[in-house]
């Protein structure tokens, strides 16, 4: 058997912290600049994301720092830890980089980092990646998300046209923890605080109650609600819905799973395949405690 050739390692980017804004009492926005964005470009899509790399305190990894060679060489607890969190703006003529965190004191890694950033402090990220922008030839859009997933709703809600319907339900600790939305299309967003309630359960049970538009929906559905058996459930009672007196096809979001092989006799059967902004399953993220993917 032929050995296989030696798999690649994509070269990280370099930037460095411009500065910090405090978006909301749990979230906090950092902007990356520097010259390590010179030749940074991403796609068309509004659900971009990054894998950033954090080194371990009191490691001296060999410069330049390559992961490849760090996991070759180092033991597995010395690694980086890497999260990946969505693109939230990029300004391609100031090469400006927004990256949005969910703040919850010292849970989690990426979290604490952002709360304490300070300008001028080096950061290596992997990509971008990404898998959704919403189509201009759907009939609606429905977005749906917790705090996580904001950077992307608000992303897509800027990329609509003039007119396109949409409607949007984002999931928040509380009132305080709303953001000022843009958009050109024709706009319902409704804000769920959790309160004391388990993450997701509002968001879940207003996306099923929700009375879908006549048409063909393409749906952003992202968060710790809508992984796993749970993203199910909050569009199940969507996936079969008929639209128009006529069924059409629902469409989802990101990579299209894989179809299985129908009968030609049988009818196709009218799904809502509600992706969210996940890279492909070789680098597929965890969700983490501050609400990053690992």
């Amino acid at each position: 058997m032929a050995d296989r050739p030696e798999r690649k390692s994509r070269p990280l980017t370099t930037a460095q912290v411009l500065r910090t804004e405090r978006v909301t009492p749990h979230m906090i926005r950092v902007f990356l600049g520097g010259e390590g964005l010179a030749g940074f470009s991403v796609g068309e899509e509004t659900d971009l994301y990054v894998k950033l790399q954090f080194r371990q305190p009191g490691v001296d990894y060999p410069e330049p720092f390559d992961p490849e060679v760090v996991r070759r060489d180092f033991p597995r607890e010395q690694w980086p830890k890497s999260r990946t969190y969505s693109i939230r703006s990029w300004d391609p003529a100031a090469k400006e980089l927004a990256i949005d965190f969910v703040h919850h004191g010292d849970e989690g890694i990426a979290g604490p980092w952002a709360a304490s950033a300070q300008p001028g402090e080096t950061v290596l990220f992997g990509g971008p990646g990404g898998g959704y922008a919403p189509r201009a030839e759907a009939d609606w859009h429905l977005l749906a998300g917790d705090e996580s997933a904001l950077p992307a709703i608000s992303a897509a809600l800027e990329r609509l046209p003039a007119g396109a319907v949409a409607r949007v339900f984002v999931e928040v600790s509380d009132a305080a923890e709303e953001q000022k939305l843009d958009s050109a299309g024709a706009v319902e967003i409704v804000w769920l605080h959790r309160g004391g309630r388990p993450v997701g359960e509002s968001l879940v049970e207003a996306v099923r109650g929700l009375e879908f538009p006549p048409g063909e929906v393409h749906a952003f559905v992202h968060g710790e609600a809508t992984r796993g058996n749970t993203r199910s459930r909050a569009t199940g009672g969507a996936a079969r819905t008929r639209t128009a007196g006529s069924p059409r096809r629902a469409s989802g979001t990101g990579r299209r799973r894989r179809k299985r092989p129908r009968r030609p006799a049988e009818p196709t059967p009218h799904r809502l395949n509600a992706l969210s902004d996940r890279p492909p399953a070789d680098d597929r993220p965890s969700r983490s405690a501050d609400g990053s993917h690992t």
